[in-house]
């Protein structure tokens, strides 16, 4: 019962360790992005002359805060509750729904005295300076952290199949050399998003010698969007790069250079050969058969821990083959703004297989849970910004659509204002509001059914 209750402790502490990195990550992310989107409104109505009231990190959601104060006209605070922020600017219907000032006669510093010109360009402050920070962020991390990258010639093993690779035609061994009949140079180009997105594109594959072509079904990013590594992963020998110590390849004489060649009287060739049997010998003896770093072969008799490994690290032989790239500023303007603009388009292509039903909802769209497994559990700062990155342009794009309650729902309002040459009546825009306030909050209550949903099947 001891024992049991220390596991059950030990899986406890480390699970919310990892939770509270993750959610950290995310907040800090979005701290970063909407108070930077608000300050786009913030500083475009100012620049007009026009009052902002309220100018908040996070909402305050039914009158509660963290924090405020007050300077000049406008409060300043934090919310509690990590789901965005807001500006509240005088003069304007918004999804605070607040009419009272509509009631009396427009003041000179409200929003709606001004020329529709001025407040087009509030309503579009925040996506702007979301797109430009898009991409700094990108240009910036390009020049800071380079490029790592694995040349597909590193690939000596091809690849391992995995359970989707293996059902669109793909086989242990394969040697993916291209896309379309263009030749890759790295590895990563052959797990673009972009590649996955677009109908139609093939992999051109060297198998046992002879070049062959596979397409990839319509559906793949259906079928890879929720499950890691789904497709295929590098093919690896057994090889021992270190051992944990006091672990059970420790106490049997294992040592880095070894090679794990048969398991219980059978043959072990790859990594992923031992790596999918050795669960099944958990806390039992068994016995395995190692080629040394000279070429001797040794048969040992070991017992598998608990959770079935044998505590040693895995020689990835392809690692002092991963080429780095480093970068000038003026360089990376280029390169880091090509990535922007190549993230940019792919969401814009899964938004659009999502509108047209070519992608399944419940396995394309993530909510903050979802977003906060992405950053992972460790914080990897090149990885924050890169995420942050991307974040941030969805954001800016996510602001534009037409929806009433959000940024683009207002640029609609404004660009037809502007071309009947009259305001919309404000009963009508209330309720427009209130339809689109109905719409996000269902949005973001499937969003958060489907996180959850998917961490309990998982």
């Amino acid at each position: 019962m001891t024992k049991t209750w220390f596991l059950f402790d030990y899986l406890r502490r480390i699970y919310t360790m990892d939770a509270l990195i993750m959610a950290s990550q995310i907040i800090v992310a979005l701290a970063i992005l909407v108070t930077l989107h608000e300050l786009g409104h913030f500083l475009a109505a100012r620049a007009f002359g026009i009052k902002v009231e309220k100018f908040y990190l996070f909402f305050d959601a039914w009158g509660f805060k963290l924090f405020s104060f007050k300077k000049g006209d406008t409060e300043y605070g934090i919310g509690w509750l990590p789901m965005g922020g807001y500006v509240k600017i005088a003069g304007m219907i918004d999804e605070s729904l607040d009419t009272t000032q509509l009631n009396k006669a427009p003041e000179p510093w409200e929003f709606r005295s001004k020329p529709a010109w001025q407040r087009l360009i509030v309503m579009l402050g925040g996506v702007i300076v979301n797109f430009v920070l898009g991409f700094i962020i990108f240009i910036l991390a390009t020049w800071y952290y380079g490029e790592q990258r694995l040349p597909i010639a590193a690939v000596k093993y091809g690849i391992h199949a995995q359970e989707v690779g293996k059902n669109i035609g793909l086989i242990d061994g394969d040697m993916i050399v291209g896309i379309n009949n263009n030749k890759v140079r790295f590895i990563d180009e052959i797990k673009k998003p972009s590649v996955f997105l677009n109908n139609g594109n093939c992999y051109n594959i060297v198998r046992n010698g002879h070049d062959t072509v596979l397409t990839l079904p319509d559906n793949i990013i259906d079928q890879i969007s929720d499950k890691k590594n789904a497709l295929f992963d590098l093919r690896m020998p057994c090889l021992i790069d270190s051992v944990a110590a006091d672990g059970p390849a420790f106490k049997a004489g294992l040592k880095k250079g070894d090679q794990i060649i048969g398991l219980n009287d059978s043959s072990v060739e790859w990594y992923h050969e031992f790596k999918e049997r050795i669960p099944n010998y958990a806390n039992k003896n068994c016995s395995i058969v190692v080629k040394h770093s000279d070429n001797s072969i040794d048969t040992l008799n070991i017992k598998v821990s608990p959770e079935g490994t044998l505590g040693f690290f895995q020689n990835i032989y392809y690692m002092n083959q991963i080429e780095s790239f480093k970068y000038g500023f003026v360089e990376s303007i280029s390169i880091g703004s090509s990535k922007a603009s190549e993230a940019l388009s792919d969401n814009l292509t899964g938004l659009k297989k999502l509108v047209s039903g070519k992608l399944d909802p419940r396995k394309s769209v993530q909510g903050p849970i979802g977003i906060a497994t992405m950053f992972g559990a460790e914080w990897i700062w090149e990885r924050f910004w890169a995420l942050t990155g991307i974040l941030s342009l969805i954001l800016a794009f996510m602001n534009l659509l037409p929806i009433p309650a959000l940024d683009g729902g207002h640029v609609v309002f404004l660009l037809v204002e502007m071309i009947i040459r009259k305001p919309i009546n404000e009963k009508v825009m209330t309720v427009l509001q209130v339809i689109g306030m109905v719409l996000l909050l269902s949005l973001m209550a499937f969003a958060f059914g489907n996180d959850i949903y998917k961490l309990i099947v998982k």
